[in-house]
């Protein structure tokens, strides 16, 4: 008999989807949808989409729903945007189904540039200019929907050479890392911070077959060595602030010519950000803009 799970949701902003996917997929919530619960739910508003985590009802502990409301809670203060102050998770006990990977039901490949991004399963025709990228959209994966990311994936499109060696600052899931290796790159360097990280993203590399030339590591700028310098590109995905204040260290490991790519910065945050980086020596090319979000591509002379 299937498990009956616990459906966590909320309404949340357009542009903040993955940032609020990524803050409810809390321990044994490894799962995550986008879109409305069911057919009779209402459509948000103009602007808003649903989010829904999903979890066992034997773990829908009160401790659990507690750091759920509190991770979301602390959203507007983590990122200061307005917007997202005031969401409010809804837990709803769900029929006996398989939650957490209903999913794919509507699930449909996302294009970014000339990568398109598919589940493991995905049997249906691409084009013959698609780059193919499997990832399955739950727990740290995401969905590649963000205009962070996608940013960045065209960044990588467009910059990485065969045998670049590519640094991913903040990888996250490893999606930049994983594309940078599709695309030819020789090497592709990621860290994160968060370790629960670490086993997906390795796993991404492993399912596009590309784990011979992707490493991740645990840490910040500590954890890379001597070795870990003139890198033909850099990228990195992460909140404003961090970019300012590792611009320099970002710099330092990019080759001479090397190209950078860096995004997750709100657009009110975008002087700060471009001080930072002229503060370090780079030189910006390209600003792109969508929504709310800054992506900044550009070069170390």
């Amino acid at each position: 008999m299937a498990p009956a799970w616990t459906e966590i949701a909320l309404i949340a902003p357009v542009g903040w989807l993955e940032l609020v996917a990524e803050t409810l997929s809390l321990g044994p919530c490894s799962s995550v949808a986008f879109g409305r619960p069911s057919l009779a739910t209402p459509e948000p508003p103009a602007g808003l989409e649903w989010v829904r985590a999903y979890v066992i009802e034997d773990e829908d502990t009160p401790e659990l729903r507690a750091q759920v409301e509190a991770a979301v809670e602390g959203l507007a203060e983590r990122t200061g945007a307005e917007e997202l102050r005031g969401l409010r998770p809804r837990f709803r006990r769900l029929p006996p189904e398989d939650y957490a990977t209903s999913w794919r039901k509507s699930w449909k490949p996302v294009r970014v540039a000339n990568f398109a991004i598919v589940p493991r399963d995905f049997t249906g025709a691409l084009r013959p200019s698609d780059a193919r990228v499997v990832l399955e959209p739950g727990g740290a994966f995401g969905t590649g929907r963000h205009p962070t990311t996608r940013g960045c994936l065209r960044a990588v499109s467009r910059l990485v050479r065969e045998g670049d060696r590519v640094l991913d600052a903040g990888c996250g899931s490893g999606i930049l890392a994983v594309a940078a290796a599709l695309r030819g790159a020789r090497a592709a360097v990621g860290f994160d911070i968060d370790p629960s990280a670490m086993p997906y993203a390795r796993e991404l590399a492993e399912w596009n077959g590309v784990s011979a030339r992707c490493e991740f590591r645990v840490g910040t700028f500590e954890c890379l060595g001597s070795a870990d310098t003139g890198f033909d590109g850099v990228l990195a995905n992460i909140f404003a602030d961090l970019i300012q204040a590792h611009a320099q260290d970002m710099a330092a490991r990019l080759r001479p010519g090397g190209w950078f790519a860096f995004s997750g910065c709100l657009d009110k945050k975008r002087y700060p950000t471009l001080a930072a980086l002229d503060e370090a020596g780079l030189v910006l090319d390209t600003l792109h803009t969508r929504g709310q979000w800054d992506t900044f591509v550009g070069h170390k002379p």
